[in-house]
């Protein structure tokens, strides 16, 4: 029997989780059903619990009910810990199980163009959810220095303290936006920046050698500016791939080669 799967979210029109899906499983030979499903603001515990009740197997979450979903779970992973955010769920003995894939994700992307991580100095601009999740993969495969651009310093704060226990080994700090300088190996922006259509401005006295978009398929200043500095840049699918290749691997046992569907 094909199992049932779900991406949660509201909105849920634009998920593209569904075609990574099934592509990952026509690869691999497994039977599977994939649906999305737009959870209203006020009702993603009732939506989840329904899912469950009606034999679902496993559920990823996007936008904007990843917190919710930290707070409902019985066990969570370490990187979901850390994070407190998860957008893989799954049920076991009773209990319902969450993850955050979403560094991971970003990690995996990253190297597949092979940029490499190791010993890098790393510029975050954005303290919110996506950069919670994705710092501590970050220092686990390499990362030495991570500074977090911020509008506004208290966010960032806030961040730093949450985390600086969970990755030691890294330098973590913080800078406002308005105030960008110093040398980096990498930019990423994590901001909502080009999905809002607002501009970033990065000033000439911030270099950085490498320049990652988190969002996909909308313009972006961010790029624009890197390009135009002849930097080498990306955007977010493949973190989008990397995050869906993670999920799949947890509940299926089996994962699939990231290469093979950038």
């Amino acid at each position: 029997m094909a199992g049932l799967f779900a991406v949660i979210g509201n909105p849920i029109e634009q998920s593209r989780s569904p075609e990574l899906h099934y592509a990952f499983a026509e690869k691999l030979g497994i039977e599977l059903s994939y649906q999305k499903r737009l959870a209203p603001l006020d009702g993603f515990e009732a939506s989840v619990t329904e899912f469950f009740a009606q034999g679902g197997s496993g559920m990823n979450v996007t936008v904007p009910f990843k917190e919710q979903a930290y707070a409902l779970c019985d066990v969570l992973t370490e990187r979901a810990q850390i994070a407190k955010a998860v957008n893989t769920l799954w049920q076991k003995d009773g209990q319902l199980y969450g993850d955050n894939t979403d560094g991971q994700g970003l990690v995996d992307a990253i190297l597949e163009l092979n940029w490499s991580l190791k010993n890098t100095r790393i510029l975050i601009l954005g303290a919110g959810g996506a950069t919670r999740g994705v710092i501590y993969p970050l220092v686990k495969a390499g990362a030495k220095h991570i500074t977090v651009a911020n509008r506004t310093l208290v966010r960032a704060e806030q961040l730093i303290g949450d985390l600086k226990h969970a990755v030691p080994e890294a330098e973590l700090d913080i800078v406002e936006l308005a105030k960008l300088s110093g040398e980096y190996d990498l930019v990423i922006n994590a901001t909502s920046a080009s999905l809002s259509g607002e501009a970033i401005i990065l000033p000439p006295e911030l270099k950085f050698h490498h320049a990652y978009e988190m969002a996909y398929g909308k313009p972006s200043t961010f790029i624009e500016q890197a390009k135009a500095r002849g930097v080498p840049t990306t955007e977010g699918f493949g973190m989008l791939v990397g995050q869906a290749v993670e999920s799949f691997a947890i509940w299926h046992g089996v994962k699939p080669e990231l290469k093979d569907f950038l």
